[in-house]
């Protein structure tokens, strides 16, 4: 299986591919999104978790390749607050409606919270991160990052739930982080990180 220097993220949010391009450039691989691959099919997410989701996506995306000659890569991911019994979880990308702005979704969560103490405001980020292999192997992993939720959104970088999650470590929200700071310590920058692990144990391809 070595040799393998096409990868496909079953993703069309450029915030994401931005992250994962970076994440994923010692790889050597041509990283390449759905949507500039040309790939279009309907994905019924309806697992009970982040990493059955995942595997839903890689699935149906590379069952819709004409030709297996790709790592076919997909995440779920999400924000876990504690205090609203694990909302908005797998549901992050569809809560309020998906095409809600995120600064309508984070101005929800914080009014939500309102009176909360900080003690009580804990919450991560989860990815689960999927990749099915040209012959058929399938491999998972998931990682989180550990913070709370802010008082108000704060910082410019970053999309979705960054302004309204803050990393204690670092005194700031992750939407603060520069990109390197975030892809370090980020629940994706770490998933991705194990699965190139898994893929060089597997020889999907070698590291440069």
């Amino acid at each position: 299986m070595g040799g393998i220097r096409k990868i496909l993220f079953a993703t069309g949010n450029e915030g994401k591919m931005r992250e994962i391009r970076s994440i994923l450039a010692d790889t050597g691989a041509e990283v390449r999104s759905m949507k500039e691959a040309g790939i279009s099919v309907k994905i019924v997410e309806d697992g009970t978790s982040f990493e059955e989701n995942a595997l839903i996506k890689a699935r149906a995306v590379s069952a819709a390749l004409a030709e297996k000659d790709c790592v076919v890569m997909a995440d779920d991911s999400g924000l876990v607050i504690d205090v609203l019994g694990g909302e908005p979880g797998i549901y992050s990308a569809r809560y309020m409606g998906e095409d809600t702005s995120y600064d309508v979704k984070n101005a929800n969560l914080i009014g939500r919270m309102k009176g909360i103490p900080d003690e009580k405001r804990t919450a991560r980020f989860t990815c689960a991160i999927a990749a099915v292999l040209p012959d058929g192997r399938e491999f998972t992993v998931q990682a989180a990052i550990e913070g709370r939720i802010g008082y108000r959104p704060e910082g410019e970088g970053g999309f979705g739930y960054d302004p309204i999650f803050y990393v204690p470590g670092f005194g700031k929200t992750t939407a603060e982080m520069t990109a390197d700071e975030k892809n370090r310590v980020s629940h994706r920058g770490k998933a991705l990180e194990q699965m190139k692990e898994v893929l060089r144990e597997n020889e999907g391809f070698d590291c440069q």
